[in-house]
């Protein structure tokens, strides 16, 4: 009997042993779980591969670059519709040459491409069977956006199509005067229904004829009802393709223009693409252009980049088909500086919430946390509120030099009483004129991130 209680004690304490083997294995699993994911609501494949794309290149082209003025020049200089046509017998782009603007991609960090098929004006630059109102009628005669896409598809760059639903040659087009609309035309037998049908038919030789197309990019949509079936066409012939917000549907993503304050998101929460030009005035070719300056540009890409989003910069070709000397230095500027930090935007994800400091925006990859001073700073350090752990190492990704950092309190936090991270001694007057981006590595993730992560989860459990 004394044997029998000695083994159901030593049973009792394997069993304990045990227990307290499995408890601390669970733990452990979830420390690494909590480490190693987020539990975030995933976007679909296609939308997933456009937005790790992150740079792009816009170009605005056609009939315009002629006069070199604006891309609605028809419209701003109120030129009669039999007036602005005559263009069409001019347009000679005899020195395009689509490997020189993929040149000029891919060396500025580029990754895709968004190209105007056709803008308000009507003129279209691809063989449609729909209007002769195209570049198959006229001196030059090719099938531009045939050239285009052979050259993309070539060279393995993903290829997006901008199309105006607006439309100022079609008379079919209920021009009303609205926002880039005409006035209505006498001549004109304005009818919604067979519009509708034409860009239809449009855009079914674009997604059909030029093998794969990477998304539709629509423009000036005015109408005030939505009609899903038009990119219903386009998620049958291109099930891979992203569309945006301003068609005939809510699309895959929004749009942001040029210098739109109003997104006051720290991270974006769904599919967003911002668009900014390089010229001041015009997206289309204008002789003698007003230029923004280098680093009003890489603080509006890292700005949108580091909340989550996309971002297309713009430029445009003149008459002959060349982009300006300018616009390409521009580029070639700014892909110096995205070349250095892209790291901390691939396969990145936009943590802004961590600090409490609005002048930073923070990146994550794994341990590795990005600090984006895309603010122009005021001094040369930044306190991590409320970081209060060190990172193993911390490196200035535009130079490749090592960054002092400290946990320390400083008098500011005196009431608190806690030391912060701070980011020290930064050459921020060396390197004014540009977006200094700082890699943390960590050992382990500061506390601040599973206190985010939990956050996320609630979200995503509210969402379902």
């Amino acid at each position: 009997m004394y044997k029998s209680a000695i083994n159901k004690l030593n049973i009792r304490q394997l069993i304990c042993k045990y227990l307290l083997l499995v408890v601390l294995m669970l733990c452990s699993l979830s420390t690494w779980s909590q480490e190693s994911s987020t539990v975030i609501k995933q976007p679909e494949p296609r939308i997933a591969k456009w937005q790790n794309d992150k740079y792009g290149m816009f170009i605005h082209w056609g009939l315009y670059a002629i006069p070199g003025w604006h891309e609605q020049h028809q419209w701003r200089l109120n030129v009669p519709r039999e007036e602005y046509v005559k263009l069409k017998e001019q347009w000679n782009p005899e020195k395009f040459n689509p490997d020189a603007i993929l040149d000029v991609l891919l060396k500025s960090g580029m990754k895709y491409l968004t190209f105007t098929v056709k803008h308000h004006d009507g003129f279209c630059l691809w063989d449609t069977k729909q209007t002769n109102y195209n570049t198959m009628n006229t001196p030059y005669g090719k099938d531009i956006l045939k050239m285009l896409t052979d050259a993309c598809h070539r060279r393995k760059v993903p290829i997006h199509l901008y199309y105006s639903v607006v439309d100022w040659n079609n008379p079919t087009y209920p021009n009303q005067g609205k926002s880039h609309e005409l006035q209505p035309q006498p001549n004109d037998t304005p009818d919604q229904a067979k519009y509708t049908q034409f860009v239809k038919n449009q855009i079914t030789e674009l997604c059909t004829n030029y093998g794969e197309i990477a998304g539709i990019w629509w423009d000036g949509y005015r109408f005030d009802l939505k009609d899903t079936s038009v990119n219903n066409i386009i998620r049958r012939l291109q099930p891979n393709a992203v569309i945006n917000n301003r068609g005939f549907d809510e699309g895959d993503f929004s749009t942001p223009e040029r210098n739109y304050d109003k997104d006051e998101e720290r991270s974006f929460k769904n599919p967003t693409e911002a668009c900014q030009s390089v010229g001041m005035e015009s997206w289309g070719y204008r002789l003698n252009e007003d230029y923004y300056n280098d680093v009003f540009l890489i603080r509006s890409i890292d700005k949108y980049l580091s909340r989550g989003a996309n971002y297309l910069l713009n430029v445009s070709l003149d008459a002959k088909g060349v982009m300006p000397q300018q616009s390409k230095t521009v580029l070639k500027n700014i892909g110096k500086w995205y070349n250095q930090v892209k790291e901390s935007f691939y396969n990145a994800e936009s943590v802004n919430a961590l600090t409490t400091n609005q002048n930073v925006m923070l990146t994550r990859k794994g341990k590795v946390l990005y600090v984006h001073l895309n603010h122009e700073p005021e001094g040369n350090v930044v306190k991590l509120r409320p970081f209060t752990q060190a990172p193993k190492s911390a490196t200035l990704l535009n130079t490749g030099e090592k960054v002092d950092f400290e946990l320390v309190l400083a008098p500011q936090d005196h009431l608190v009483k806690k030391k912060y991270l701070r980011l020290i001694n930064l050459p921020t007057n060396k390197y004014s004129n540009t977006v200094l981006v700082i890699k943390l590595e960590f050992d382990k993730l500061p506390e601040e991130f599973y206190k985010l992560n939990q956050q996320k989860e609630v979200i995503n459990e509210k969402q379902k």
